[in-house]
């Protein structure tokens, strides 16, 4: 009888020809041993796949088909795995060797919760790492999160690569949402801040690489996104701190739409975003030209190469 791995680790791949090796090799070196990886090819038209076949790991199990997109293809491996704990990582991703390792000990102290999100940094330029900001109190050990919403409203608390989870409370929300074009991890963390209990662990294990292009500034996205947020609607109105969450992200998925002159979308968010939730810089952002908006874009990364951050949410 083959021996059921503590984690199953999924990773959903679409054309990452220049980015999986390194990801799934962070994945292998782990210290932490005991896990599989599953890894389900979504119709690659590069050389993903024979990138990933040439890699010979036991733990390693390779799935193709044809393209139905990443929520999908992540609830259709996280159906294939055997373990109870879930660990994802998409495909332009990495993690430190002691993600699993402290993921182990948050699920050990806390073995009844249902989400565990480590630390994580953000790549936002080549050679620029910056660690993520958290809207909670300081600690050095794994701890629940009492109010998930309030705790993300600078850098989620729950990001995607960063995050393991309990198999059956994940198909208990519902898993993720494939009739979702974009943000679909976002719609999923909203459902466990409502209805589970989540715990981090503030050790940084990963980083988040926001330098390889995204699909953003499609109008699609953006209209998909925004429907998103208005699902919660009826939540919002009994949760005050989903509804700060919720403008603060109707907020940035404005400022999107005003970069890609979707002028539609972005009138639809306006009366949604009530600016007493915002903070004078965001208002002032809210209000600038387009132009305007793209020259502090410019000036953001000459400051990020500089080793100084600056964000409109603190």
């Amino acid at each position: 009888m083959n021996k059921i791995p503590f984690f199953s680790v999924i990773i959903p791949l679409y054309n990452k020809e220049q980015h999986i090796e390194q990801t799934l090799n962070s994945v292998l070196n782990q210290n932490f041993k005991d896990f599989e990886v599953i890894i389900i090819d979504d119709g690659s038209t590069d050389n993903s796949l024979k990138i990933v076949k040439k890699i010979e790991d036991k733990r390693l199990h390779i799935h193709s088909q044809k393209n139905c997109g990443a929520a999908e293809t992540r609830n259709i491996g996280i159906k294939k795995a055997k373990a109870k704990f879930i660990a994802l990582i998409d495909a332009d991703d990495y993690w430190y060797p002691n993600h699993l390792e402290e993921h182990r000990k948050s699920i050990l102290k806390f073995p009844d919760c249902s989400l565990f999100s480590n630390a994580y940094q953000l790549k936002l330029l080549n050679s620029n790492l910056i660690d993520a900001i958290y809207n909670t109190p300081q600690k050095t050990e794994p701890h629940i999160i009492e109010d998930y919403f309030k705790a993300s409203t600078i850098h989620p608390i729950a990001w995607t690569s960063a995050i393991t989870f309990n198999k059956e409370d994940f198909f208990d929300l519902g898993g993720f949402n494939p009739k979702i074009l974009s943000g679909q991890d976002l719609d999923l963390f909203i459902r466990y801040g409502l209805h589970k209990t989540i715990v981090f662990n503030p050790t940084i294990t990963c980083y988040y690489d926001k330098t390889v292009p995204n699909s953003l500034s499609k109008t699609n996205h953006q209209i998909s996104k925004e429907k998103l947020f208005s699902s919660f609607s009826a939540d919002e109105k009994t949760n005050p701190s989903l509804r700060h969450y919720l403008i603060l992200n109707r907020y940035s998925l404005a400022i999107q739409c005003k970069l890609a002159s979707n002028k539609v979308t972005f009138k639809k968010l306006l009366p949604q975003i009530d600016k007493k939730h915002l903070n004078i810089k965001q208002r002032i952002i809210l209000k600038m030209p387009k132009k305007i908006v793209i020259f502090m874009k410019k000036l953001y990364f000459i400051f990020i190469k500089n080793g100084i951050y600056i964000s409109s949410y603190k």
